[in-house]
């Protein structure tokens, strides 16, 4: 059965005729063409699709878009600046070579953008656990972890400011 559904995509208001059985990432990936969202293992263990709604990290092979009607969604396109220059979230990842084939990155700046959310400081152990849900096969990891160290501090130190 098909319907159509509001939400806000990246600061834009937009209206999407979906199917009801269509997955989130389904609809952003081929209704608004939002390819940094990765079509991984569709059940989700893997992270590459992962977004956020309403400020939450979620995997959104498994979340139905139908769930998105009204809400706030946040992709990696959604991150450039006013002249297309990169967050400083993805400039970390950059610098510190956490960047390898790329199919994970995209989840993983996604869930980075959560946690520098929360304000919170997290020591090495406590970012392993919170990017345990991401599957990265070309890493041994301790990039992502530097570059994740890195914004988390630079975040804190702006918020203690």
């Amino acid at each position: 059965m098909r319907k159509f559904i509001k939400l806000i995509v990246n600061d834009k208001e937009v209206e999407v005729d979906i199917d009801e059985r269509e997955s989130l990432l389904d609809m952003l990936r081929n209704k608004l063409g939002l390819t940094s969202v990765k079509k991984g293992c569709e059940v989700g263990e893997c992270g590459a699709c992962t977004v956020l709604v309403d400020g939450e990290a979620i995997d959104s092979c498994i979340y139905l878009a139908s769930w998105a009607e009204g809400r706030r969604i946040l992709t990696v396109e959604g991150l450039k600046g006013p002249n297309g220059e990169l967050s400083p979230i993805q400039q970390a990842f950059i610098d510190e070579a956490a960047v390898q084939c790329g199919f994970c990155t995209p989840g993983l700046i996604m869930t980075a953008v959560e946690i520098v959310g929360t304000g919170k400081r997290y020591n090495r152990e406590e970012l392993r656990k919170l990017i345990s849900g991401h599957l990265c096969r070309c890493t041994g990891y301790e990039n992502i972890l530097n570059a994740m160290e890195r914004i988390v501090e630079e975040a804190y130190r702006v918020v203690g400011e």
